[in-house]
Parts: C-alpha cells; sequence; structure tokens
C-alpha cells in the first residue's frame, strides 16, 4: 500500500492520571529548570478552587507561582498583552495553562511572546512564528477542545471577528490529562464540548488533503470514545470511566485535527460566536447537522465507515450506511441537552444572510471540506440550523 507524503507532529510528553493535577509541581520540577510559573486560568476556576492546590503543590516544590485568571470566552487581544505583561513582571520562565479552550490558547500564545520581538499582530496565519518560547504545560478542565494538543490559538481581534495563529512553536511540552477536573462541569458544557471533539474527529477524517493513517486511527478511536461515553457524561458527571474517555477522546482528535485541519463544520461556527457570543463547542454543536447532511453527497463512503467503527447495525451501500451515521450523531447531540436550533441561543433569522457572508472569511477551514461551500449554501446551512 502506498500513501501521499504526509507530516505528523504532536506534543513530545503526555500523561493520564486521575488526581494529576494536585501533583503538578513534582510534574514539572522534574522536567523543567523552572523557579517562577506563571498560571494562566479564568476567575471561575480559581473560585471553585481548583488552582490553589496547584499552587500549594507548585510552591512545596520549589516553584514560585503567579496566577493569571483574567481569561474569558473568546478572549480578545487585549488579554493577551495583558497575560504577556504579568508574565514579564513575574520573570517568568515557565507558562502553565489550566481550563478551557481559551486558557491553553492565551497560554501558547504567552509562552511565545514573552521572549519573542514579534508582536501579536506579526504572527496571525500560518508559520509566521520565529525563534523558540518558553516551556510550556497544559491541563485542559473540559473534554472537548483539544487545544492542549494542537499547535492553534484563535483569538478575537473584533467587535465580531476571529484570527488564528499556527505554528509548530505552539504544541506544549508536557501535557496533562487528568479527568477529576472536569467533573464540576455542568451538563450543557460537558455537552457541547463533547460534540465539539466529535466534530474535531469526523473533520479530520473527511478532510480532503491532509487525512492520513495516524490521523485517521486518532479520529476512529476518539471518535468511539466520545460517542460510547457523551451521554454518560452528560446524565452522570461523577463517572470516572465516562470523563476519563471524554478527555482521552478529546484529546485524540485533538491530535487528529491538528494535522488534518477542520472544516465547514467550524467556519460557520465562528461568525456565531463572533457576533451571538455563542460558546465554540455550542457553535459546532449547533452547526453539525446540516453540515453533515450537505457534505453526505461527497463524504458518505467515509460516513459509512465511522458507522461500522462505532458498531450502528444495519446493512445498505454507503449512502445506506452513511444516513445511519448522522440519525446516530443527531440522536446523541438530542440525548445530550444541548441546544438544537439557532434560534433556541438569540440568533436571528435576520442575520442569517450576514452569519453567511462573514464565513466565507474562514478560507483557511473552508478548503478543507469535503464539499465546496459558497455563500448561497452557507445561508441555506444557516437556515437549516435555525
Amino acid at each position: 500500500m502506498s500513501f501521499y507524503p504526509f507530516e505528523f507532529r504532536t506534543v513530545p510528553s503526555l500523561e493520564v492520571v486521575w488526581g494529576g493535577a494536585n501533583r503538578l509541581g513534582e510534574s514539572a520540577a522534574a522536567r523543567f529548570q523552572a523557579q517562577n510559573a506563571l498560571i494562566v486560568t479564568d476567575a471561575g476556576l480559581r473560585k471553585a478552587g481548583l488552582i490553589d492546590p496547584i499552587i500549594n503543590n507548585l510552591t512545596a516544590a520549589g516553584i514560585t507561582a503567579t496566577v493569571f485568571d483574567k481569561v474569558v470566552a473568546d478572549p480578545p487581544e487585549n488579554v493577551v498583552q495583558a497575560c504577556v505583561e504579568d508574565a514579564r513582571r513575574a520573570k517568568a520562565d515557565l507558562i502553565i495553562g489550566i481550563g478551557g479552550g481559551s486558557s491553553l490558547d492565551i497560554a501558547k500564545l504567552v509562552a511565545v511572546l514573552v521572549l519573542s520581538e514579534q508582536s501579536l499582530g506579526d504572527i496571525y496565519g500560518i508559520g509566521k512564528v520565529r525563534g523558540s518560547r518558553l516551556p510550556l504545560v497544559l491541563v485542559p478542565t473540559t473534554a472537548g477542545t483539544g487545544s492542549e494538543v494542537t499547535n492553534i490559538a484563535i483569538v478575537t481581534t473584533g467587535e465580531t471577528t476571529k484570527l488564528g495563529v499556527v505554528s509548530w512553536q505552539l504544541y506544549a511540552d508536557y501535557v496533562l490529562l487528568d479527568a477529576e477536573l472536569t467533573v464540576g462541569l455542568p451538563q450543557i458544557h460537558t455537552a457541547a464540548t463533547g460534540i465539539d471533539a466529535m466534530v474535531h474527529a469526523i473533520e479530520a477524517y473527511t478532510n480532503p488533503h491532509k487525512k492520513n493513517p495516524l490521523s485517521d486511527a486518532l479520529s476512529r478511536e476518539a471518535l468511539r470514545l466520545l460517542c460510547a461515553n457523551l451521554i454518560t457524561a452528560c446524565k452522570q458527571p461523577s463517572d470516572r470511566n465516562a470523563r476519563e474517555s471524554m478527555l482521552l477522546g478529546a484529546m485524540l482528535a485533538g491530535q487528529a485535527f491538528s494535522n488534518s485541519p477542520v472544516a465547514a463544520v467550524h467556519a460557520l461556527a465562528y461568525p456565531l460566536g463572533g457576533h451571538f457570543h455563542i460558546p465554540h463547542g455550542l457553535s459546532n454543536a449547533l452547526m453539525l447537522g446540516p453540515v453533515l447532511r450537505f457534505n453526505a453527497k461527497s463524504a458518505a463512503p467515509l460516513y459509512a465507515e465511522l458507522a461500522t467503527v462505532l458498531g450502528i447495525e444495519g446493512d445498505g451501500d454507503a449512502t445506506v450506511r452513511a444516513e445511519s451515521f448522522i440519525v446516530e450523531m443527531q440522536r446523541l447531540m438530542n440525548e445530550s441537552g444541548a441546544p438544537r436550533r439557532l434560534r433556541e441561543v438569540g440568533v436571528t433569522e435576520e442575520s442569517l444572510s450576514i452569519l453567511a457572508t462573514a464565513s466565507m472569511q474562514q478560507t483557511r477551514l473552508l478548503v478543507n471540506n469535503p464539499v465546496e461551500v459558497r455563500q448561497e449554501d452557507a445561508l441555506m446551512l444557516y437556515k437549516a440550523a435555525f
């Protein structure tokens, strides 16, 4: 068997351990010659008491910890700049991101910008980062974005616009998956972030340009874990096996789409976040169903393969099996408790054409879709989701 040439990259070190966050200081001291760590997180996690035990363990390990807890959803550029300034004041020689995708993305950027002569504006795009960065540790508290193992960071650049930084320097040195941190996540966030991870796996698997044997294998296992455990994690939030399986699945999906990038679901989701401040995972969940059906004209054989991975019963050709896969995805989303219609989350019908226009700016993502998406197609998809 021969393959198209491909390159696969991911983080060099990853540890999965329940309760591992409370021993993060010991892990960091064993891996890095660090004296001053900056923890990048959000105020909610600090208020919930998740950060203080980590600070105490870092201190016990001889590492002074400073906390930046001003990360918000869809973080704007001024949050990045404020975090860089705090890191410099603290003389940070280690950056630790703890939280959802926004905190992890900010941590990645700060690790680069603290040492760099480049500005944030200089590094937007693909491969624009020059030089190295500070040592970087990432600890996710949601099972969704996969940001802990990707080389991507997204920043809100205007009232309704976002830009991304994509570069190998954003891969962390050490990733800790501690599913105990996800136990307190409310059902709606568990559902939305879980579906977000499912989108990552599906879009990586159907990318017509970059899919490869490694990303395919990761996507299949990610989707198997996520689909088997999403409802349990939503309905029985303290179920350890479900929480660990979701976090592992989200990470595997992150490794997949970091090498075989995402496509139209994300391209249509970003304007929803920009215009209506809908969380990223929920935006993806709202757009997944319509895009699956739209892409089936080309992606049916791949959807049929995924139906087999999930053990969906039934016979038929690729078209029939693809329909079974789409129906199963719809069932899981319905049972998860996540909102299912754009109108349920404040999107107005008159805004759909504006969203369609905005989605056309996501050329970095649209090029990865198995079916070309024109502006009229985007409008149709938003209407289907409305």
